[in-house]
């Protein structure tokens, strides 16, 4: 075996190449393919060369959750190091998450050893690697990746790299998959020394000059006029840039999709909520921003003649097989610089706007938001069992305006959205996929990258389940990123329930109330966090008791260690 301590091999320059590129953080769960990788990091450690802070993760799924929540509250991708075939394959729905959710990862995974009679340094030296050698390592995530590679050569991974991070963290966004061989790792290579500005991610694309003139002329005479978004906030700007224009005209904003960002404030007299049922019925222009899927046509729809408009970095989704929007014109561009080019315009020409309908609508569209307000606000008390809804205003209590919230509670989603309106931008962020669990994950990213945040994560039972809590919260101890955790246990799935009913109100199921979904009796959910990472760990079944609860896990955050709050709500 060649002597690594001498020489400048490929697992040196693919880490000097992250460490160029700016990557903090690689997210580690390695096997029998990572010596090459193990000792350059050992070599970088003993010569105090940089590279990037090596989070060990027990499991994969929670490795890619992190660095998904360390891009979405920083917007720079992470890298993710995992084992092989099988360490690829316990990516599982993360990287659908991912891929959905727009954000740029760089997964790395090591190939089986390609040669067996000792013709290269690397090869193969051990049963295990015979049984990994799979004919499509790579088509295991091909359908949820950006760009997938092998490296071949040891000469240009630098260059590789730069450009499979270049692609993850151009419009739209997403992860990308890369490989390689023990044989390449381990073969001399060469620093290229390139100043990393030289691949940046592509600009920010804008509307053409055809696309303004028409969505000004439309907006400027409608008269419901309605602006529909999902993910626009994921660049924070946009949050204040949308603001604004809905301002200037009077516009409602919808955030529809179970968003994975904060959009639009909560507070603003705008924000009509989070279904457009009752709004799209009637409006007679409708602007989409960043949006997947703005109604359910099965459900509802736009009136005829309503103007459709569908300004996205995605929009036409190439990778969602059945959809399709009946719009008049679909513009691919950056939201950010669309909604300053619209709102420029306006400034340009503000004889376009009739300032009377502007203001009649704008206090008609205040009535309706206090309206809306008033008929979500919790009316109970003194309940026998812990509801959403009392669950969801205690921690609005014990939380402000600054504290980050995690919402995966899928089935009461609805609930917290309305309970809990966020009104700063990145202080909301969701999972934005539908492989359920990433809040874990999620919040050890988001605390590594952000210190200084307070983080809350909200889930439901099933889904804690679904995080790999053991791996989680043994993260968390050891890289010292608590944050408090609160589970709405209803001791079961309660979305299949739902669905099953929609879809069957008077079949077997709902008459026998059996929907093979009941995780009664719960387990001990607070204890595995406590188990795996000395967690500050308690379950309520009182609503007298909730609030204090609430309040000592708040302090355990304080104090430095995660709290799970396991709170006991009525059985499915």
């Amino acid at each position: 075996m060649k002597d690594n301590t001498t020489t400048y091999c490929a697992a040196d320059a693919l880490n000097d190449a992250l460490v160029n590129a700016g990557v903090q953080c690689v997210f580690v769960n390695s096997g029998t393919d990572y010596p090459p990788i193990i000792e350059s990091w050992a070599k970088c450690e003993a010569e105090g060369r940089k590279m990037p802070k090596v989070i060990i993760s027990p499991h994969e799924y929670v490795a890619l959750s992190a660095a998904q929540g360390y891009a979405q509250i920083t917007g720079k991708a992470q890298a993710v190091f995992v084992h092989v075939d099988v360490g690829t394959q316990n990516l599982g729905g993360a990287m659908h998450n991912a891929f959905r959710c727009r954000t740029p990862v760089f997964v790395f995974a090591g190939l089986s050893p390609h040669t067996i009679e000792g013709e290269y340094d690397g090869g193969r030296n051990h049963y295990i690697q015979f049984i990994q050698n799979a004919a499509d390592q790579e088509g295991i995530v091909r359908g949820y990746t950006k760009f997938n590679y092998e490296f071949r050569s040891s000469k240009n991974i630098q260059q590789m790299t730069y450009r499979a991070l270049q692609l993850a963290q151009s419009e739209p966004m997403g992860p990308v998959y890369l490989t390689a061989g023990r044989e390449v790792l381990q073969r001399d290579s060469m620093d290229i020394g390139t100043d990393i500005n030289l691949w940046n991610p592509i600009a920010p694309a804008a509307l053409d000059d055809e696309s303004v003139t028409t969505i000004i002329g439309a907006l400027s005479k409608a008269k419901k006029p309605l602006i529909i978004t999902a993910y626009s906030g994921r660049n924070p700007n946009c949050v204040g840039e949308l603001e604004k224009f809905a301002e200037k005209l009077a516009i409602p904003v919808l955030e529809v999709n179970e968003q994975a960002c904060m959009n639009f404030p909560g507070s603003n007299p705008l924000h009509c909520g989070f279904d457009v049922s009752g709004f799209i019925e009637h409006a007679d222009v409708a602007l989409l921003i960043d949006c997947d899927l703005p109604w359910i046509p099965a459900y509802t729809k736009p009136k005829a003649g309503c103007r459709i408009f569908s300004i996205d970095i995605d929009p036409l989704k190439n990778d969602i097989p059945l959809w399709y929007l009946k719009a008049e014109r679909f513009m691919k561009a950056d939201s950010y610089t669309a909604i300053r080019q619209l709102h420029m315009e306006f400034d340009r020409h503000p004889f376009l706007m009739d300032k009377s309908l502007v203001e009649k609508r704008r206090e008609r569209l205040h009535g309706i938001h206090k309206t809306q307000r008033a008929s979500w606000e919790y009316k109970g008390k003194d309940e026998e069992h812990i509801t959403p809804e009392y669950l969801t205003v205690c921690i609005r209590e014990v939380i402000d305006d600054d504290t980050v919230v995690l919402n995966e509670t899928i089935s009461v989603r609805t609930i917290v959205d309305q309970l809990l309106p966020r009104n700063k931008p990145g202080t909301l962020f969701g999972n934005g996929g539908s492989s359920l669990g990433w809040f874990g994950g999620a919040a050890v990213g988001m605390k590594l990258a952000c210190p200084e945040k307070d983080i809350v994560a909200l889930t439901g039972d099933g889904t804690f389940i679904f995080s790999c809590p053991t791996a989680v919260y043994w993260m968390a101890a050891k890289y010292e990123t608590p944050f408090m955790t609160v589970i709405y246990n209803n001791q079961g799935w309660n979305a299949p329930k739902k669905i099953t009913s929609q879809l069957y109100p008077e079949g077997f199921a709902a008459s026998s109330n059996e929907f093979y979904a009941s995780l009664a009796p719960s387990a001990q959910l607070d204890m595995v966090a406590q188990a795996a990472g000395g967690a500050f760990a308690k379950t309520v079944t009182d609503p007298k008791e909730l609030l204090a609860v609430l309040k000592e896990g708040r302090q355990a955050v304080k104090d430095g260690k995660c709290a799970v709050i396991n709170v006991m709500l009525k059985p499915i």
